[in-house]
């Protein structure tokens, strides 16, 4: 990929030369690379678990449904955990 140009506003060049003077960052390509990589990382971690919700939701459903009243499976819940403790 070639060279990239962005234009950023002043409150954003006065934050970025602020990280800059924090002297993690070589520059401020360095700073938006690592930006862009962290960003890579998160987007990652979503698609993990959007996918195990998926998955979760999907073994649910095929349990089928049950026909307990929910305040009584509640109680049942409740007394269980109480008598686990």
């Amino acid at each position: 990929m070639g060279e990239m140009s962005f234009d950023f506003p002043p409150e954003l060049r006065r934050w970025i030369e602020v990280r800059l003077a924090e002297g993690r960052y070589a520059d401020a390509a360095d700073y938006v690379r690592d930006l862009v990589r962290r960003d890579q990382d998160q987007a990652s971690e979503w698609e993990e678990d959007t996918a195990r919700v998926r998955q979760l939701i999907e073994e649910g459903e095929a349990s089928g449904l049950s026909d307990d009243d929910p305040f009584e499976l509640i109680d049942r819940l409740i007394a269980r955990n109480r008598s686990e403790a």
